[in-house]
């Protein structure tokens, strides 16, 4: 384990850009460790959406008056933002959303419904969130295609060799997380998309998880369509992103219908569509969130991914050896490579009650099935506790919720 000594990060500088974590909780210093459901807010996004809401708020594109330019100028400047963060080959790879699902559903309902037939099989892992295996189920109702799910051991890791004896001929989509929201598992997404393509299909990656806690680069990855939330990379919810390779968006179809997705509309003479990224942006979209969301990127690079990864994974070894201590815990995913997120269970106690009792105490955890059914049935569990850290918590904290959760405990066995 690194010594905290090592790791150069100014924290009380990062929590004083989180209003939030001065506050109390049931009389108590509020502990937020539910950083896996979203994360906090710090000041520079809660000022950029005061910014755009005082000095230019405006509808963008086509707009002649400065405000609608300079709104405009702002919401294209995110898209090149996070064509950055990703390591996009260009700008028009990047199609914002309302965040991770919307992105799935975008691909299933355009790339999907277009490229999809009846007997195609989509690889799915049972790890992953319901957003990347209910559109998948959808379709399989609508087109007959067959779902065809990666396993994982008894850690949470994926059967890696399993997932290449189902890759076959007729396989067209592989959907993976890069970081299981309910283990805190990291899948070898490079790996994966490797043994994809060496057989003609295309890797969909949900990287909601590990956007906010590691580098991610889509090229040396080598996915096709890799989706993420704002709201869980210390930006507002309401916005988020899809990549996509370019010559992959240029053959899909639109999924909805309306303004700015368009370039010309007739009954006459047919009604052409706009050029990729702006083909799948129907609608006003949600301007302040998505400027707001592009400022939440510029916090995390101005503070270094490296540093805010390093930090995370120094609180999770911390986390997990204080609550292998306690008598009676389980955790559910030990995999060897993780981010953090801790699931976990204790003998004698539901997690629900541990939920409740330990807000009491001011710390916000998240109990239930995390939208990850599938994967918590194969460990035979209905819900579990779930523990999720970000870069402005503190081993203070660690050490204080470990504390109240035995003091939880003691109440209830």
């Amino acid at each position: 384990m690194t010594a905290i000594t090592d790791l150069t990060l100014d924290l009380a500088a990062v929590r004083r850009d989180f209003p939030i974590l001065d506050r109390e909780v049931h009389g108590r210093p509020l502990i937020y460790l539910d950083n896996a459901a979203t994360s906090q807010t710090p000041v520079a996004v809660i000022d950029s959406l005061s910014d755009y809401y005082r000095r230019y708020n405006a509808n963008i594109h086509r707009g002649l008056h400065t405000l609608a330019d300079e709104a405009t100028a702002a919401f294209e400047g995110v898209r090149t933002t996070v064509q950055r963060h990703l390591n996009a080959f260009e700008p028009r790879e990047i199609v914002f959303t309302r965040g991770t699902t919307e992105a799935i559903n975008l691909v299933a309902n355009s790339w999907g419904r277009a490229n999809l037939k009846a007997g195609d099989e989509v690889v799915i892992s049972l790890m992953e969130h319901h957003s990347n295996i209910v559109p998948w189920q959808l379709l399989e109702r609508e087109l007959g295609i067959a779902i065809k799910v990666i396993p994982v051991d008894a850690r949470g890791v994926l059967d890696l060799e399993a997932y290449r004896e189902m890759l076959g001929e007729r396989t067209r989509l592989v959907c993976v997380n890069h970081v299981s929201n309910a283990l805190g598992t990291i899948n070898p997404i490079a790996e994966m998309a490797r043994d994809a393509h060496a057989g003609g299909a295309l890797i969909l990656v949900d990287g909601a998880q590990a956007v906010p806690h590691q580098a991610v680069d889509v090229q040396a990855l080598d996915a096709d369509f890799y989706a993420f939330s704002g709201h869980k990379v210390y930006g507002p919810m309401g916005a988020g992103a899809l990549y996509a390779k370019a010559s992959i968006l240029e053959s899909m179809p639109p999924w909805q219908g309306g303004g700015e997705m368009i370039s010309r509309v007739s009954f006459d003479r047919g009604t052409e569509f706009a050029a990729v990224p702006h083909r799948f942006e129907a609608g006003t979209p949600s301007v302040a969130d998505v400027i707001a969301m592009g400022a939440g990127l510029d916090w995390v690079n101005a503070l270094g991914i490296e540093r805010l990864s390093a930090w995370e994974q120094w609180l999770l070894d911390h986390a997990t050896q204080k609550l292998e201590q306690i008598d009676g815990l389980r955790i559910i995913g030990t995999a060897p490579e993780k981010a953090g997120v801790i699931s976990f269970l204790v003998d004698g106690a539901h997690a629900q009650d541990i939920g409740l009792l330990i807000d009491q105490l001011g710390v916000a955890i998240r109990t239930g099935h995390h939208c990850a059914q599938p994967v918590l049935s194969h460990f035979g569990v209905e819900a579990t506790c779930r523990a999720s850290l970000a870069v402005y918590n503190t081993p203070e904290e660690v050490d204080a919720f470990v504390e109240a959760l035995q003091r939880v405990l003691g109440m209830l066995r």
